[in-house]
């Protein structure tokens, strides 16, 4: 018998004596304040559903509508026969909503980030990183082949001297940041990395996939949050999120997005994103465009929910947006944690190293306009039972 793959059988245990293996859970419902996992109802609190679009009738409808008319793959890539006007129509709207020159569609925020920043800089370039940067971003930094420096976290200070430090040794540079850090719930200062970047004639990329939807006016992200508009060279967003759907956008300059066209290799090499996923991306732009109600929605929701949890007696750490850890240190104390709550009828996951450093294992909470003050109501008492079960508040 071979022995090729032995190896990986010894991986996985080792995964799984560590606690670092995932054990996926599975969905028997639709996306929402609640949701059946694994055969039981329970509150959802892991959906980055910000605004509950997932399953918005709305949206729906759109993507039935648009497969009707167009069918449900696009069957080829952009630059061959993939192209349709509804991609332009998504990718006009997208700009306008955002207020920039000019959009390209990608098939998810992750391929957005791999495509974008192998084709602005590479092996004579630097690329200058916030050390808690998305996996998405260090993996197309990987691809690039430009020296990585990563700088203090959302620390302006540190990025300058890490320029200062290196000036003269690249030819083109690029400063890389996420708008929203999803583990910790915070956002970098981008106005003043906005200065250093003009202050260097540095290229500046945002990577908004947890900000749009979330920050700004309506929801159009962390640029609009500083009024940055035409200072930040590249927005990286994502429709999975907030927008409730699948898919990714690059915004900016339209020289950048007129060369990601050229050399944008998801862009250029993977058929386009499908039909009933543009048709239901317009839809949710539609209702953004409509009214603040469901970003002002999760704003209080988030509100709601933090101070119940702060009042309780949690540590909700250094949150800034909705997405709220709660701050339990050992990963064990926090898997322990996350299984009471599901026993509760919470449903919040665990989070411990290597996704987050040794020590600052946690319960990310993702809040949505989806859920009522009964629910958050609901979650605050399932926190408080298994908090003093664990004994982490009195």
């Amino acid at each position: 018998m071979s022995t090729k793959l032995n190896w990986i059988d010894e991986e996985l245990e080792g995964l799984k004596d560590s606690g670092l293996y995932n054990r996926i859970r599975t969905l028997s419902s639709p996306q929402g304040a609640w949701l059946v996992v694994d055969g039981k109802r329970v509150l959802n609190f892991c959906s980055n559903n910000y605004l509950g679009l997932a399953n918005h009738p709305k949206l729906v409808q759109a993507a039935k509508d648009a497969m009707d008319q167009f069918g449900v793959g696009p069957g080829a890539v952009r630059t061959i026969a993939g192209t349709m006007n509804l991609h332009l129509e998504l990718e006009k709207r997208i700009a306008a909503f955002k207020g920039v020159e000019s959009t390209i569609t990608f098939q998810s925020g992750f391929t957005a980030n791999l495509g974008t920043i192998p084709a602005l800089v590479g092996k004579e370039d630097l690329i200058f990183s916030d050390e808690l940067n998305h996996a998405s971003i260090i993996d197309g930094c990987r691809l690039s082949g430009a020296k990585v420096v990563r700088y203090a976290h959302a620390d302006p200070a540190s990025l300058e001297a890490m320029i200062r430090e290196n000036e003269g040794q690249y030819r083109r540079g690029l400063i890389v940041t996420d708008g929203v850090f999803s583990m910790d719930g915070d956002y970098p200062p981008l106005d003043k990395i906005a200065e250093i970047a003009e202050a260097y004639d540095l290229m500046l990329m945002v990577d908004d996939a947890h900000g749009e939807g979330v920050l700004g006016k309506g929801g159009r992200g962390i640029v609009d949050h500083f009024d940055l508009h035409g200072r930040v060279d590249v927005e990286v967003g994502t429709f999975s999120k907030a927008f409730g759907v699948m898919g990714g956008v690059v915004a900016g300059d339209a020289r950048i997005i007129e060369w990601l066209h050229q050399r944008g290799r998801p862009f250029l090499f993977s058929s386009a994103v499908t039909v009933p996923d543009v048709a239901a991306t317009i839809a949710a732009i539609d209702l953004l465009e409509e009214s603040t109600e469901l970003v002002d929605r999760l704003w209080s929701n988030a509100e709601m929910f933090k101070n119940g949890m702060k009042q309780l007696g949690f540590d909700t750490g250094k949150s800034m947006t909705p997405i709220t850890p709660v701050m339990l240190g050992e990963a064990k104390l926090a898997r322990e944690f996350s299984r009471r709550l599901y026993e509760e009828g919470v449903f919040a996951m665990a989070l411990g190293f290597p996704t987050v450093p040794r020590g600052l294992a946690r319960i990310r909470v993702m809040i949505s306009a989806a859920q009522t003050p009964e629910d958050l109501e609901e979650s605050l008492a399932a926190f408080a039972k298994v908090g003093q079960e664990l004994g982490v508040i009195a």
